[in-house]
């Protein structure tokens, strides 16, 4: 195949998989749902609180592979995070269940054709990569029989006592400048700082924790960090893209922490919605850069907190 006719035909696989993943997610903020807190917040939800993970690795899966995931787990009612492929399920002793219907997930990834290899080579120029797209087929364990008994029990979650005390260990350990007092939680990108309201200020104390986390989440992002465009002003595209981000990240924290996800900013759905119908890659690099964001905040837990949370968020080759 030509380079121009495998680019073309890539192109068509990267284009149908963005419109895939971006219609779907569109269909459940239009419905009134956020796809990054529903697995957890409603009585009727049989999922386990984690982040989705294969468990045959045991390595977590990172950006828009996690929102495909727990899209999954609501869908179809299943109570575990954990995932196998086809085969890794009959690796383990296991298999999947007759007529079961896996998830598609992504990896991209990049390579060099032998032509182009070749002619680089002639005229002393660098060959050009060309991107492409690995779609890989999981099954949940709740769809697999005979796995072995530690693959197939879901790890308990952390004790409710510890998750506060770790979230603050966070916050100290992470030396991003951190205010507590006045009326509004915000990061100042300028000043890089992040103020919260005193915990008293909140109905429940976890809700503080969450806020901390959506605003370190922005943090990130600062210049000396993971320099992301924070040049938005109120009201723009930017702005809410970046938002998205941050409230991806946070969920991403908390689900790694133990805490139920909610939404932070509901009052940008309208504004997210504007964003993805423009762009049909947006969501797909905002899962990208909240992964990598909630990566590095989870990268500074002390052991053996660490082990645990962030296993790792960001190790996947992300379809950005």
């Amino acid at each position: 195949m030509s380079n121009h006719a495998y680019r073309a035909r890539t192109g068509q696989d990267r284009a149908s998989l963005y419109d895939e993943i971006t219609d779907k997610i569109i269909a459940e903020l239009e419905a009134g749902r956020v796809p990054w807190v529903q697995p957890w917040g409603t009585a009727a939800a049989k999922a386990q609180l984690a982040m989705p993970k294969n468990a045959s690795t045991d390595r977590q899966y990172s950006g828009i592979n996690i929102l495909i995931l727990w899209g999954a787990v609501i869908e179809r009612g299943f109570t575990g995070q954990s995932w196998l492929t086809f085969r890794q399920a009959l690796s383990l002793g296991g298999h999947v269940r007759k007529g079961e219907r896996g998830t598609t997930v992504v990896y991209a990834d990049r390579f060099v054709p032998k032509d182009e290899k070749r002619r680089a080579h002639e005229d002393g120029d660098e060959a050009q990569v060309i991107p492409f797209l690995k779609r890989f087929t999981v099954f949940n364990t709740d769809q697999c029989e005979n796995l072995p008994a530690e693959i197939a029990t879901a790890s308990p979650p952390p004790p409710p006592g510890l998750i506060e005390p770790t979230v603050e260990a966070l916050i100290k350990a992470t030396g991003i400048t951190f205010h507590i007092g006045g009326d509004r939680a915000f990061y100042a990108p300028a000043e890089d700082y992040v103020r919260v309201p005193p915990p008293q200020a909140y109905f429940e104390p976890i809700n503080w924790h969450r806020t901390a986390l959506h605003e370190l989440g922005h943090a990130t992002g600062h210049a000396s960090r993971l320099n992301r465009d924070q040049s938005g002003s109120y009201g723009t595209k930017k702005y809410a893209f970046e938002e998205l981000v941050a409230e991806l990240s946070a969920a991403f924290g908390c689900a790694s922490l133990g805490i139920v996800p909610t939404v932070r900013h509901a009052d940008y759905i309208g504004a997210w919605l504007e964003v993805l119908r423009e762009d049909n890659r947006a969501i797909v690099r905002a899962a990208s850069q909240a992964s990598k964001a909630a990566d590095y905040l989870l990268g500074f837990l002390p052991e053996p907190l660490a082990s645990a949370s962030a296993r790792s968020l960001g190790q996947d080759h992300e379809v950005a």
